[in-house]
């Protein structure tokens, strides 16, 4: 929510200057904020707690969480691109973008804190002593820089304003911590990981009469429907709760179950992760998109909506990590045949999920087209090979049709 207020003052003014509806330009902040919580180098705070979870390096979070991060963006940017030709938007010209050079002579020194902070991240150090010189950096730069000098004063609000902050999760943390004493003392984690296992796998049995096994082997699917429901409700958890409480409280009911399943444990904290971040654009509590609309004097509902529809690529990448835990880099069964077939696999997926979305691939998509877009992407996410051969085949005859639509008097100007 602090990142879509504070980069929001400036992104959403713009997009609106630019044509883009009201509701969807404070969508489209409310849906990229929250993916900075999951973007290397530096992360959330939930990535530290991870670190103490899992026992790792602070670099091996930093790997695995590359290319989920990327995925992200990549969704929203491809809807706001199949947006834009839609209906007809432009960028911005050269004369109105900022000229970076000149950017970077005047205010270079303002990098050295963070180029420091990851600095010290990357060589081994803790994140306590990465945090202190980078605290440290920024007030030197802050006295020193003759552009931007800091006085006492702002010093001072600023060390306030982290008390502050650093209150409110302790606090979170303090309170979550008597919910994860009761949880392990009486058993109920391991209670409810077996009650969702149960669940997933009476449900695999139901409906893998219907699904082959070429699309979904029978133990698929019972992850699948565990996945499911342990999004569901890291998103319910998620609802007005910090991020950092959601993921203790959800790392210690849910993820035992995925890692009963056969996934590994930091793939298991990624979904959850992921999955709670999720919360922040979902209706009916979407906090970021409603500080968002507000900004933007649009509709908060509508604005929830249309951030949920850009962070759709969000909800199905952890689902393709955990199927395909290459792409996360560092799992025990790291290969590059199955990182490069994940990875393209997941990036057509994200595509086609983002068209159908947008009513736009080449030109305007017809209703039939987005069906078969839709299947095409879940296809293409999928982990077998020949569930993504499949989904390549349903986007064929989309793709035919609208390559020769832009080349004949069939395509309709936008």
């Amino acid at each position: 929510v602090a990142n879509t207020v504070t980069v929001g003052s400036l992104t959403i003014p713009a997009m609106i200057k630019l044509g883009y509806k009201k509701h969807f330009a404070a969508a489209v902040e409310a849906a990229s904020s929250t993916g900075g919580q999951v973007t290397p180098p530096i992360m959330g705070a939930a990535a530290f707690l991870m670190i103490e979870f899992l026992e790792l390096p602070y670099t091996t979070i930093i790997l695995a969480a590359i290319v989920p991060a990327f995925m992200h963006f990549f969704g929203v940017f491809m809807q706001v691109h199949f947006e834009a030709k839609r209906t007809g938007l432009r960028g911005l010209r050269p004369d109105e973008m900022p000229d970076v050079v000149e950017a970077l002579k005047r205010d270079w020194p303002t990098i050295i804190p963070l180029v420091v902070l990851i600095g010290v991240l990357l060589s081994g150090y803790t994140p306590y002593m990465a945090a202190f010189w980078g605290i440290t950096l920024c007030i030197l730069v802050g006295l020193l820089n003759p552009r931007r000098r800091m006085s006492v004063a702002d010093i001072v609000t600023c060390l306030r304003d982290g008390a502050k902050y650093a209150l409110a999760v302790g606090a979170a943390a303090a309170t979550v911590g008597i919910v994860v004493g009761v949880v392990t003392l009486t058993g109920v984690g391991f209670k409810l990981s077996y009650i969702v296992t149960s669940t997933a796998g009476h449900l695999s049995l139901l409906f893998g009469t219907f699904i082959p096994e070429a699309i979904f082997s029978a133990q698929g699917l019972t992850l699948l429907f565990t996945l499911i429901m342990t999004g569901v409700v890291c998103i319910l958890m998620g609802c007005g709760i910090p991020t950092t409480a959601n993921y203790i409280i959800m790392v210690t009911i849910a993820a035992p179950a995925l890692v009963m399943l056969g996934t590994e444990p930091i793939v298991a904290h990624f979904f959850v992760f992921y999955y709670g971040l999720l919360a922040d654009i979902t209706p009916p509590v979407a906090l970021a998109a409603y500080a968002a609309a507000g900004m933007a004097g649009a509709d908060p509902f509508k604005t929830g909506n249309t951030a949920f529809r850009l962070g759709m690529g969000k909800a199905l990448v952890p689902f393709v990590f955990v199927f395909s835990p290459s792409l996360l880099l560092v799992t025990k069964d790291f290969t590059w045949p199955n990182f490069f077939l994940a990875f393209f696999g997941c990036v057509l997926g994200i595509t086609c999920l983002g068209a159908a979305l947008s009513r736009y691939l080449l030109v305007r998509t017809r209703p039939w087209e987005n069906v078969l877009l839709v299947f095409a992407a879940l296809l293409l996410v999928a982990p077998e090979l020949y569930s993504s051969l499949l989904g390549v085949a349903l986007l064929v005859p989309v793709l035919l049709r609208h390559w020769n639509a832009r080349h004949t008097e069939e395509a309709q100007p936008v």
